[in-house]
């Protein structure tokens, strides 16, 4: 068939903005969550920065406590719920059916569903500093007995309890299209131990969902009956019990991290291997930890509680020293697949080594506060905020920097530049680590987190002072990624099916993908098709 037949037989799809609110292919809606997902953190980036100058010396006026509380109410849920999770929803949209060799996902409406409940659940969480009260205050973690109770915590925080709630449910919908996608709409030949490794990941990221987002389902509404319906459930004077709340939460929120990183380590096994120029070292040992660390991640929530008293300290922490043995696992692939690799220090490979050196750090210091004694010191200071966003901003950030610029040629058929692409990397990854590793001597200097001001000691101004410059670096770079993308599109440099050389099958079809995704698929013998067609004379020398 020639390509006017194929032509004529594509059904035509809209591109004008109702073609968009309208959609129910992946790709669209793939890209409509990556940009949603991109707007948020561009709000909650600023909210940081509003943040980090109240701290950058004692007794600041930039804000007063109120309005701070807001602040890092809003940043932190922006960041866990808006932004970081969503945009791995957002990847897995538009790659899962490509790397499987789908037409689209298994449920087309449902997947368009989820995308608007998203949105407007963040909306509706954002909506709450319009209200008398202002914003929801009580923290992203929105801890009993303060959330229960409607003084000071008005409108906002039930808006933002319903905005949360949304967003669950529209996580767990989406978790539901990937998985029946994975398991029933695979093209021939792709079997399930050919699947890529990020698809993989997403796999085992949406059974986590099925398990921990309905305990924070169930907590929100509890929450909600207590605060409107006369409800009781997180009221120790009427018979129920702060510690409930808590345990529900981090029941959901330690499975949440993972959520947060497990479709981060996929994005990395995919890129590593590419600009390594080899194939990923132990494809089933990256699978079977993901399902490991998974696994695992169920049974660590209450080392979030050990200073209540009200958890078995030994059992949590013994749990929580275990699930690092699977993400070592993967640091040890990770790094044989680059050992003696033709290695290409392309933007997307730089990103992906700046995640692996910040996750790493946040590992070291996330084994050490899994040690109860260590714990009883470092709980509730700028050292656990510091463990926190070298996992999630060191970690996930700088994956999802690296996720968008390895697949924007995909998504748009366009390159952005290398060589703003490499000053976004090297200004973000100094500001991060000037932001951030201070933090962890603010900690051991006993400066609690969620202050908004502090006492003019020791070196916490100058500490403090550092970090709020190197919000600031770190703000250039995101810059520096939004001039990029405004010159490549400018440019309009058209890119072919494959312009890295990769491995996966996303990058048999054309850049960007036609509505159906594939005119034809080549043969599938391996994990990594595309690479076999190219070049037949490897594949045919490689163990099956």
């Amino acid at each position: 068939m020639s390509a006017a037949e194929r032509g004529a037989l594509e059904p035509v799809q809209r591109n004008d903005l109702l073609g968009w609110l309208t959609t129910t292919d992946h790709k669209r809606i793939g890209i409509l969550y990556l940009t949603t997902s991109l707007g948020y953190f561009l709000v909650a980036g600023a909210l940081a920065i509003v943040i980090r100058t109240q701290l950058a010396r004692p007794d600041n006026t930039v804000v007063g406590a109120h309005a701070f509380a807001q602040l890092f109410t809003l940043h932190g849920t922006a960041m866990i719920f808006l932004f970081v999770a969503p945009f791995a929803l957002g990847l897995a949209n538009f790659l899962i059916p490509l790397q499987i060799g789908a037409p689209d996902m298994a449920f087309p409406r449902l997947n368009a569903t989820s995308y608007w409940l998203f949105l407007f659940g963040g909306l509706v969480i954002f909506a709450g500093a319009a209200s008398s009260e202002g914003a929801a205050a009580t923290g992203w973690t929105a801890y009993a007995p303060l959330s229960v109770l409607k003084e000071g915590t008005g409108l906002g925080q039930d808006l933002w309890i319903v905005g949360v709630f949304l967003v669950s449910v529209a996580t767990i919908l989406t978790s539901i299209n990937f998985v029946t996608t994975v398991f029933i709409y695979r093209a021939p030949g792709m079997t399930m131990w050919r699947i890529p490794v990020f698809t993989w990941e997403m796999v085992a990221t949406s059974l986590l969902i099925f398990m921990a987002f309905p305990a924070l389902a169930a907590d929100l509404l509890l929450l909600f009956v207590d605060r409107n319906l006369g409800g009781h459930a997180f009221d120790p004077n009427a018979g129920g019990s702060a510690l409930l709340w808590q345990h529900l939460f981090w029941f959901f929120g330690h499975p949440e991290v993972y959520v947060m990183i497990l479709p981060y380590f996929g994005v990395i096994s995919e890129i590593i291997p590419v600009f390594s120029r080899k194939p990923i070292f132990g494809y089933s040992g990256l699978v079977l930890s993901a399902f490991a660390i998974a696994g695992l991640s169920m049974g660590v929530w209450a080392h979030h509680m050990f200073t209540t008293g009200a958890v078995n300290n030994p059992f949590f922490s013994f749990v929580s020293f275990l699930i690092a043995v699977p993400t070592g696992v993967k640091f040890f692939n990770w790094i044989a697949t680059m050992w003696r690799g033709s290695i290409s220090f392309a933007t997307p490979m730089l990103f992906s080594i700046g995640f692996l050196l910040n996750f790493l750090l946040g590992g070291v210091t996330g084994v050490m506060v899994a040690s109860p004694p260590i714990d009883f010191q470092a709980q509730d200071s700028y050292f656990v905020v510091a463990h926190m966003h070298y996992v999630l901003g060191g970690g996930s950030l700088f994956a999802i920097f690296a996720a968008l610029f390895f697949w924007w040629p995909k998504m748009f058929g366009v390159k952005l530049g290398e060589g703003l692409g490499k000053l976004c990397f090297w200004l973000l990854f100094v500001g991060f680590n000037v932001t951030f590793f201070p933090m962890h001597f603010m900690g051991l200097d006993g400066m609690p987190r969620r202050v908004f001001t502090y006492a003019n000691l020791g070196q916490l101004p100058l500490l403090n002072l550092i970090a709020t410059a190197g919000s600031y670096v770190m703000l250039a770079g995101v810059i520096a990624f939004a001039a990029n993308v405004i010159v490549s599109t400018r440019k309009r440099e058209p890119v072919g099916p494959d312009p890295w050389g990769a491995n996966s099958l996303e990058w048999w079809t054309s850049s960007p993908p036609p509505e159906h995704n594939f005119h034809s698929l080549p043969p599938i013998r391996s994990e990594r098709p595309v690479f076999d067609a190219k070049h037949p004379d490897v594949a045919a020398r490689t163990p099956r």
